[in-house]
């Protein structure tokens, strides 16, 4: 009789694999990232690593479905704010903070020339789903507490955040000597002023500028 799986050993298990197909992806890109480097980087034999994952498409899958979960959990933590447009400035923050990673430069260049799957484009279009919901419920909440501009919808306002973050990670992902860090009090700037229009309410400020 077989012995009852532990979910807790289970998850840990997929998600140690998921960090390290992460690293190995980043590293090596998609098509040097094979499941045999992977399995290296784990320490795991091909057979465990299979049956979390049958495929290698299947493990980007999942890490970007990882991501897009803590997406959707910050979101539903910071119900009962009433900050909201600081919630907004802290998804950039959070954003930034992943884009910190070492491995992301090398991971957004691999995963940006993998947009032809469909799997991976699924994938894609839930994160970018989860986000354009999060940010325009809070910036709607902005709208009506009279924080941030009204003559845009708080979709059109939340789709231009995320074409700002985007092209910031873009700019990462080319690894072309972008120094992201010197460069985020800029983005910072930017996404303020696409929030607040031509006349500047003086209610928006930075998560660092908090009193």
């Amino acid at each position: 009789m077989p012995r009852p799986v532990d979910p807790e050993r289970h998850r840990a298990r997929r998600l140690h694999i998921i960090d390290a197909g992460l690293t190995v992806v980043a590293r090596h890109g998609y098509a040097g990232a094979t499941t045999a480097a992977i399995c290296r980087e784990a320490g795991i034999g091909s057979g465990t690593f299979f049956h979390y994952f049958p495929t290698k498409e299947s493990l980007v899958v999942a890490i970007l479905a990882e991501g897009t979960a803590e997406t959707q959990e910050f979101f539903d933590a910071q119900e009962g704010r009433t900050d909201s447009a600081a919630v907004v400035l802290d998804w950039v923050r959070r954003s930034l903070e992943d884009l910190a990673d070492p491995r992301a430069p090398g991971f957004i260049g691999a995963v940006s020339g993998l947009v032809g799957s469909e799997a991976i484009a699924a994938a894609l279009a839930e994160e970018d789903r989860i986000v354009r919901a999060g940010l325009t419920h809070w910036l709607d909440a902005a709208q009506h507490a009279g924080i941030v501009r009204t003559d845009v919808r708080p979709e059109r306002l939340a789709r231009w955040v995320m074409l700002i973050v985007d092209g910031f990670a873009g700019q990462v992902g080319a690894q072309t000597g972008f120094d992201a860090a010197a460069e985020q009090p800029l983005l910072f700037e930017t996404v303020e002023s696409v929030l607040t229009g031509p006349v500047r309410p003086g209610h928006l400020t930075r998560p660092d500028r908090r009193p």
